[in-house]
């Protein structure tokens, strides 16, 4: 007997009114996380062309380095995702409450165990080559890439508990799962589009450069036009898109890895859209005409990493003293114009049914600092540094280059050094970073952040079986931890649900798994002649870039 699923009921648990964010409705059905017994489908329904805006003209949109057109391979983050989500398509997508909406799947239903998620696949899908997008694409994604341990797809850290997609027929799918996951629709609507297979079957597909780096074929409403490393990536409409055609003519995606080059463009008109990475440009921006700022909320959490793979970082005490020694209050309020709040874990207030305000906080203290250093072996000597049987408490602060990322760093590695730890900063080429700190795990302390699905479950950051790959940069392992977080993703029942992360998130600001840093709120700025763009985070918008249009 199957279990309809309501998508979000299941998946974010009823969230409700995200009154914190400007994503849009209030859900109504007042479940406490059970199922509906209502399927998840799409009305089919599309919307005029148009939809009262304007057809044709260009958007672009800056990336800080060359991207690679596939979301699953390892060097794909950040630079590669917004270009992505445009080529591709998932199953799922992000609705504008956040709640996963029909993509590439139209419906789907769980079992009562919750152990199998049946996906019925639309029918009218056209690869850009105008191939037919069938079940044995979605079967090929996952079976061959992403739950293939050897390749350590990005991103395939989420679905630790699928064991295997099932072909039922040419346009239906099922995850088998070894652990229920109600997080499952939301994760597939995120970083997780699906590849084709006709192209894929038989490659190696990290060594596909004739498709990764140079001429993607996605199902998205984009496909490519050019592509020059270095300068830039359009992308042409997609008259076949299997959704509402897509009301701009093309998107260009400029490659400038200086965040300055991001905001002078668009004040000269340059560029069109872009999450501003350094906020101390904000009230120039918004005395301009014709430009403006808009704050939107995010799932995502600024974080310090300690390799606990070095000894020294696997005592909590140690990182609960370098999180006391940074005032990130000073650092919010200067560097991020006030964009942010204080982060004690890592569940983001956007997820306000899971959030806790009231757990333990490691308030800016460096006398605190200190005693917590001592209390760990670690004394202050003669040149004020941390010491400890002869050898003193040396940090390689590890960072790559983007955005307001060094100016925070720089702060950070000055706080360090006024309680007594010795900080060396090294800077590096974004892509370098990447491929330094992410996939050989080679680095001492390193800064960086985290956005994540519209779920609480942070299993693939912070579960100790994502220590050494995956997500989990810092290695971190706690078995109560990993119960806790196991407990929760299993789990559909929204009581039970708060209730486990309430006493996760009391763990995770006592341990640190990562040194919590803030809650950003996103800076997204916009022409304003761009019209038609959700009111949703950056990233999350582009799901929606069909609808985007120029007023003329």
């Amino acid at each position: 007997m199957k279990k309809l699923a309501r998508s979000g009921l299941l998946i974010v648990a009823s969230l409700g009114v995200l009154s914190a964010c400007a994503y849009g409705s209030e859900d109504s059905s007042g479940d406490d996380g059970n199922s509906s017994g209502e399927t998840v489908e799409d009305s089919g329904e599309e919307a005029e062309e148009g939809s009262g805006g304007q057809s044709g003209g260009k958007v672009s949109i800056p990336i800080v380095a060359d991207p690679t057109f596939n979301p699953w391979h390892p060097n794909a983050y950040a630079e590669s995702n917004v270009v992505n989500r445009v080529l591709f398509s998932g199953l799922t997508k992000p609705g504008e409450d956040l709640v996963p909406s029909p993509s590439l799947a139209e419906s789907w239903e769980t079992s009562e165990d919750e152990l199998e998620w049946t996906f019925q696949l639309r029918e009218d899908v056209l690869w850009h080559d105008g191939e037919t997008f069938d079940s044995e694409d979605v079967s090929y994604t996952f079976n061959e890439i992403v739950l293939n341990e050897e390749l350590g797809a990005n991103g395939a850290s989420f679905f630790g508990d699928v064991e295997e997609v099932v072909v039922d027929d040419e346009f239906t799918v099922t995850f088998k799962l070894s652990n229920p996951v109600a997080a499952l629709p939301a994760y597939l609507g995120f970083n997780s589009e699906i590849l084709p297979e006709h192209i894929f079957n038989g490659e190696d597909p990290w060594d596909l450069s004739s498709f990764n780096k140079d001429n993607a074929v996605g199902t998205g409403p984009f496909k490519m036009s050019t592509y020059t490393s270095g300068q830039s990536v359009v992308l042409e409409r997609n008259d076949d898109y299997f959704g509402e055609t897509a009301l701009l003519d093309e998107v260009e995606y400029k490659v400038l890895a200086d965040s300055n080059t991001h905001v002078a463009q668009i004040l000269s008109g340059e560029l069109s859209i872009f999450s501003l990475e350094d906020t101390a440009s904000i009230e120039r921006i918004e005395q301009q005409d014709g430009v403006d700022v808009y704050p939107r909320e995010t799932t995502q959490f600024y974080w310090l990493s300690l390799n606990q793979e070095h000894e020294k970082y696997q005592e909590p005490l140690v990182r609960q003293a370098m999180t006391h020694a940074i005032n990130r209050e000073n650092i919010i309020d200067t560097v991020l114009q006030g964009y942010g709040t204080i982060a004690d874990h890592g569940i983001s207030p956007a997820l306000e049914e899971y959030y806790r305000d009231d757990v333990e906080t490691l308030a800016y203290d460096p006398d605190e600092a200190v005693s917590l250093m001592s209390e760990a072996g670690w004394e202050q000597n003669d040149n004020g540094v941390f010491e400890k049987d002869g050898e003193t408490f040396d940090i390689n602060f590890e960072i790559g280059i983007q955005g307001d990322l060094e100016q925070i760093a720089q702060l950070i590695q000055q706080y360090l050094i006024e309680v007594g730890f010795n900080v060396e900063l090294q800077t590096m080429e974004w892509n370098t970073m990447i491929d330094q700190v992410v996939i050989n795990r080679d680095y001492d302390v390193t800064l960086n952040w985290w956005r994540y699905a519209s779920d609480p479950d942070l299993q693939p950051y912070i579960h100790s079986e994502n220590a050494g790959s995956g997500n989990n940069i810092p290695g971190y392992q706690n078995e109560e931890m990993d119960q806790l977080l196991e407990a929760g993703a299993q789990t559909s029942d929204m009581s039970e649900r708060q209730e486990i992360y309430n006493q996760a998130q009391e763990l995770m600001a006592t341990e640190q798994p990562y040194n919590f840093l803030w809650y950003p709120q996103e800076a997204q700025v916009k022409v304003d002649a761009l019209q038609g763009v959700p009111d949703l985070a950056f990233g999350d918008s582009l799901h929606y870039i069909n609808e985007w249009y120029l007023e003329q």
